[in-house]
């Protein structure tokens, strides 16, 4: 096995991509080991409604990354406080879907700092009852992966927040995350030690010492991979959001002039059908502001751009482009 160092960057769409490229790219006549470790950020699993899944109006305010993986699951939060690892090796039918396997290193480590971790159902390693690690996996049916999160000492009210979903009404196709008690694991270990310590513990106890750690060393040509990657697909919104299976929406809100009712149906991250109700008193028609917005995609800023020489006055009451947009798109 060798050990694949990622310098330390902590931007996720670089981390995200680097997994990607090496799973697709390297020769797996050798297994690899993966460690990152990203600023703050939601990562959303592949089959997943992003829109269902964020609290908008926290990630917006505190510039929250959002960004999809290859792998399927649930969405997690992502910090400082938190340990990801990802076991690269030769895709086989006794490896997919064994997380076991690529758990059990991880499990070793924890109980040898005294940490009654086990495996817990399908795929989240627990202690005392609380999940600590949620794992999932990717194959191209040649290579692949099984990573998987570690929370070390993450803010768990940052994740909460990032993950509260408050919509009005959200009906989605997409694969809806499970919540579950969690904790972090420097509870358990009192603090003792900080996450790039628990990190060369981990690494150690699979290499077998400091010394036989073995490193692939990147090469000019996977930097460059990497970054294409990075920049073409991780820090792009058609992936991100745009990959969200169909959903429609419900937003209800009663302003001083009256309550909106809107109701938008949203394909591949573009409103494909609007319509407004309320009990509003305004005099234009609604079909001229509905049909401004279909097609676009469903996002503040592009909502705003295209309202922000309308006259909502005329059409609902006394709201501005930017109200009625972070209406249609916030909590």
């Amino acid at each position: 096995m060798l050990l694949i160092d990622n310098s330390n960057i902590t931007d996720p769409s670089i981390n995200l991509a680097l997994e990607e490229y090496c799973v697709r790219n390297l020769d797996m006549e050798n297994d690899y080991l993966l460690f990152y470790i990203n600023e703050p950020s939601v990562i959303i699993g592949k089959h997943q409604n992003t829109i269902e899944e964020i609290n908008s109006g926290y990630i917006k305010s505190n510039n929250v990354h959002v960004i999809r993986r290859i792998s399927g699951g649930g969405a997690v939060y992502h910090d400082l406080g938190n340990l990801n690892f990802s076991f690269m090796t030769r895709h086989s039918n006794k490896s997919i879907h064994n997380f076991k396997l690529f758990t059990d290193p991880v499990v070793k480590v924890l109980k040898g700092l005294g940490i009654d971790a086990e495996l817990n159902g399908r795929n989240d390693i627990t202690a005392d009852g609380r999940k600590i690690s949620g794992n999932a996996q990717f194959t191209d049916t040649k290579s692949m992966f099984s990573h998987g999160t570690l929370l070390f000492d993450s803010n768990l009210d940052d994740v909460v927040k990032a993950l509260n979903v408050q919509a009005d009404k959200i009906e989605s196709k997409g694969i809806k995350s499970v919540r579950s008690r969690v904790a972090n694991i420097s509870e358990f270990t009192g603090n003792k030690m900080n996450i790039y310590e628990f990190k060369d513990i981990i690494t150690e106890s699979i290499f077998g010492s400091a010394d036989k750690i073995e490193y692939y060393k990147l090469t000019e040509k996977d930097l460059e991979g990497v970054r294409k990657l990075s920049e073409n697909k991780y820090r792009t919104w058609d992936w991100n959001y745009g990959r969200s299976p169909e959903f429609n929406i419900q937003k209800k809100k009663r302003f001083g002039f009256g309550m909106i009712d809107a109701r938008l149906n949203v394909k591949d991250g573009r409103i494909s059908e609007f319509r407004i109700f309320g009990d509003f008193l305004g005099h234009g028609e609604l079909e001229t502001v509905e049909k401004k917005i279909i097609g676009i995609k469903y996002n503040e800023k592009e909502i705003y751009d295209m309202l922000s020489e309308t006259d909502l006055n005329h059409y609902l009451g006394n709201i501005s482009a930017g109200e009625f947009a972070e209406f249609l798109t916030g909590i």
